[in-house]
């Protein structure tokens, strides 16, 4: 049960933040990335900020789903 509610909270989080899973993978990507090479003025703000949104979505929905439970 806890993984189709997570799979259609993730599902609908893609689809109205990030308009497809490709686009949110691309924001982790390089979130992963940044942390490797976070230097100054590696990254812009704004790229930095929004691998930080697409975690905290994922926290997000992980944490309600728990609750859900």
């Amino acid at each position: 049960m806890s993984n189709e509610i997570q799979i259609n909270c993730f599902t609908q989080l893609i689809e109205d933040t990030y308009g497809s899973s490709e686009k949110l993978a691309n924001h982790l990507d390089k979130g992963i990335e940044m942390l490797f090479y976070v230097e100054k003025d590696t990254f812009e703000r704004k790229e930095i900020q929004d691998v930080v949104a697409a975690l905290r979505e994922i926290v997000v929905v992980l944490r309600k789903t728990d609750q859900l439970l």
